[in-house]
């Protein structure tokens, strides 16, 4: 156990090594109180265990200091009020009451440390509960599974021969398979036992021809890979992740120190750390780093590279229309970095805040997380990772912010993916913009990425620091159009007010975030193949909705597919957003009239815009639908993203009404270069010079009753639905392309 004068002092100056002011340290002892645990009030100090002398007698045993009842009553009904005294509080306390101020200190830390342990109990019980009633669900799920027999011949059934309720029912075993796992994970952490693996957990469904449907889920992207599933398990993030405890704390911030130091290096180095490679798509530049120059330069770091994994390492720099205020923030409030990067954050969370910083502001802000890293498409498995974000002002003024993984504290059998020190600096500049140098490593294993993806995959272009930067400089254009006043509205006159436009663009940052969280590979999702026709499979999921104002009720069918086009991406996405060309593509619309009733850019790109657009159908029953669409692009990639939204509810929004309660089901594209081009000096892709990777994603709702079993005539719909528009997008800009 750590004395409480030692750990204050170490972790403090790791903390802030630049800062020497008695109040912040006086700052950072009050909050590192709680990284201290006792077991009691010492009244007597004894040797440490270092300081023993084998041949002299042991010392007697500690004597503890029995407080009295109305010392305790005194203190309980404090701690009611104010769990966490400072020291003027203890102090007081300890005046009063006739104690040590440090016997006061501890009583209140050995109070804090009986109710969570009260709050874990009643947490485990509840766990255990439902661990139970999973269980046997998951037992009635696995025998209908096993008691299927084909109609026909009685033997095991095909794909193409089985009702899709069945089919429905392996998507939700492996479902519930994951859900057992954690609860037991958890439950087992508390109450001291080994977890529990689910009793259906190497079930084998390879029973007859091999089918696309029997590949686990999880085997997000290859046919070719019949151990995918095992490789990216849905549960392992979920296993790996804890709080840390009091004992990892002081390696924690030693590791986020170093990184810091690590990612400053790497900013700012020049060559031959860095190879400059030539990018003339944009002003944003881009370095590759030299692997062999990097172990020199860091031989310690987070340890050597794990066996099976590969080195993918970019830095971008460029200048971002938004203060370093914002900037710092954004990064360090969880909700608002997965929203910005929403295309390439799936999912993310903070699990624990070791410091909150110091002065009002995020300078020595450190805290535990972790992270799903995606690109847009079912076939390109997400990345996990665990780790400790650090962010520190530095003496010159500029701003840092660090991600390094903590997988040594945690160690696995399978490390799939981990980031080394990554992150980006600062620096302020006038006007409000700023210049920001990004650093994106990490340690992968990306075997499972569909073949069509591996160029983009292996250029750095799909999860590197270009990407990051690209996104981060358009979101920034649309946060600052979005706070715009006096913009005239010119001939599309139907938002009528200021409020009006800023609750048009709010709804429609839910829409892209609904459909970027629902369109890629995570491990919350369970993507099932309907066919196996090489890069035009088609993906589809269910999800129940229920109780969300956000979303209509009943039962949800998402369907996607990714293939590629040899067509630039510029001429894809000009062609998707384009109203006038919409009758060429979307089934939906019946060859109406698209008009665009209204339009808000979101930034310089003409491409950055959302819409309001009205179809008019020769079926009368469907005239006037409304359709709410947003498109964005940078020099990394492309969104158009829609959702038909109720003319009633848009009104409201127009007006300025709260746009959380209209109800969307986007679907939409995701439009990717398709890598570097064949021979291509310095392995950047020139944005226009090659193909193209688009993903088509639906979202359409089957049934209004949650509780409702999905048809296999719903099924079979979608599926002609998307493989219809896929058609009809490859001829359209194909012909387009070579007329």
């Amino acid at each position: 156990m750590f004395q409480p004068s030692m750990f204050d002092s170490h972790h403090m100056s790791m903390l802030d090594m630049s800062t020497h002011k008695s109040s912040e340290n006086d700052m950072g002892r009050n909050r590192d109180d709680d990284f201290e645990t006792k077991s009691g009030t010492e009244t007597t100090d004894a040797p440490s265990g270092d300081e023993l002398d084998p041949f002299q007698p042991r010392p007697k045993r500690k004597r503890y200091h029995r407080h009295t009842q109305r010392q305790i009553q005194e203190m309980e009904a404090f701690f009611k009020e104010c769990p966490h005294p400072d020291d003027k509080q203890r102090k007081e306390l300890s005046r009063e009451l006739g104690l040590e101020p440090l016997q006061v200190k501890f009583w209140f830390q050995n109070k804090r440390t009986q109710m969570k342990a009260q709050h874990e109990r009643h947490e485990n019980s509840i766990l255990k509960k439902e661990k139970d009633k999973l269980r046997a669900e998951n037992n009635r799920y696995k025998e209908a599974l096993s008691n299927a027999t084909c109609p026909n011949c009685g033997g095991p059934p095909a794909l193409g021969e089985m009702s899709f309720d069945e089919q429905h029912l392996r998507i939700e075993n492996a479902r519930l398979r994951e859900e057992i796992d954690r609860i037991s994970s958890i439950a087992a952490k508390y109450v001291g036992s080994k977890p529990m693996s689910s009793s259906f957990a190497h079930i084998s469904y390879s029973q007859g021809p091999t089918r696309s449907l029997d590949l686990p889920v999880g085997s997000f992207g290859a046919p070719q890979s019949g151990y995918v599933g095992e490789m990216y398990g849905s549960s392992d993030l979920l296993r790996s992740v804890s709080v840390p405890t009091d004992a990892d704390k002081p390696l924690i911030v030693e590791l986020a120190v170093s990184a810091m130091e690590e990612l400053i290096r790497m900013a700012q180095a020049g060559d031959p750390l860095w190879v400059p490679t030539h990018d003339n798509s944009s002003s944003i530049h881009h370095d590759i780093l030299n692997e062999e120059e990097y172990m020199r330069a860091f031989p310690r770091g987070i340890g050597p590279k794990p066996l099976g994994l590969k080195s993918e390492a970019s830095r971008e720099s460029a200048l971002v229309i938004m203060n370093h205020v914002n900037l710092v923030e954004i990064l360090m409030d969880v909700n608002q970095w997965s929203t910005v990067f929403c295309g390439i954050v799936s999912r993310a969370m903070t699990l624990d805040i070791l410091s909150t910083g110091v002065a009002g502001n995020y300078n020595g802000a450190l805290q535990v997380m972790s992270a799903e890293f995606q690109v847009p498409s079912p076939f390109v498995p997400t990345r996990e990772n665990y780790f400790v974000r650090y962010c520190k002002q530095h003496i010159d003024g500029t701003w840092a912010v660090v991600d390094v993984s903590l997988d040594n504290l945690r160690p696995s059998s399978i490390s799939r993916s981990r980031r080394r020190p990554s992150g980006c600096l600062i620096q302020e500049l006038p006007n409000g913009y700023s210049k920001v140098i990004w650093v994106e490593h990490v340690e992968v294993d990306d075997r499972a990425v569909h073949n069509i993806y591996r160029p983009l995959v292996n250029s750095a272009l799909a999860f590197g620091a270009k990407r990051w930067v690209a996104t981060l400089d358009r979101q920034c254009e649309r946060l600052a159009s979005s706070m715009a006043n006096n913009i005239p509205a010119g001939d599309l006159c139907v938002i009528t007010s200021a409020e009006g436009r800023k609750s048009m663009l709010k709804l429609a940052q839910r829409m892209v975030l609904s459909f970027c969280t629902g369109v890629g590979a995570s491990t919350a999702h369970a993507w099932t193949t309907l066919s196996a026709s090489g890069s035009d499979d088609v993906r589809v999921m269910t999800r129940k909705s229920m109780d969300d104002p956000g979303r209509p009720p009943g039962i949800v069918l998402s369907a996607a597919t990714s293939f590629w086009l040899p067509v630039p991406p510029k001429r894809v996405f000009d062609f998707l957003r384009d109203e006038n060309s919409r009758s060429e593509w979307d089934i939906l619309s019946n060859g109406g009239l698209v008009q665009e009733m209204a339009h808000i850019a979101n930034g310089r790109d003409p491409g950055n815009c959302v819409s309001l657009l009205r179809v008019n159908t020769a079926n009368s029953s469907q005239s006037n639908m409304l359709i709410l669409q947003e498109s964005c692009t940078d020099s990394t990639g492309s969104y158009v993203i829609y959702a038909p939204v109720d003319i009633v509810a848009m009104n409201v929004v127009l007006s300025g009404g709260d746009p959380d309660y209209v109800a969307l089901l986007p679907s939409g594209f995701a439009i990717l270069p398709d890598g570097p081009p064949a021979g291509g000096a310095g392995g950047i892709l020139d944005v226009g010079s090659g193909g193209s990777l688009l993903t088509v994603a639906f979202q359409i709702l089957v049934d209004s009753v949650p509780t409702a079993k999905l048809s296999p005539g719903s099924v079979a719909t979608v599926n002609n639905l998307i493989k219809c528009t896929v058609e009809r997008i490859r001829v359209a800009v194909t012909c387009d392309q070579n007329p």
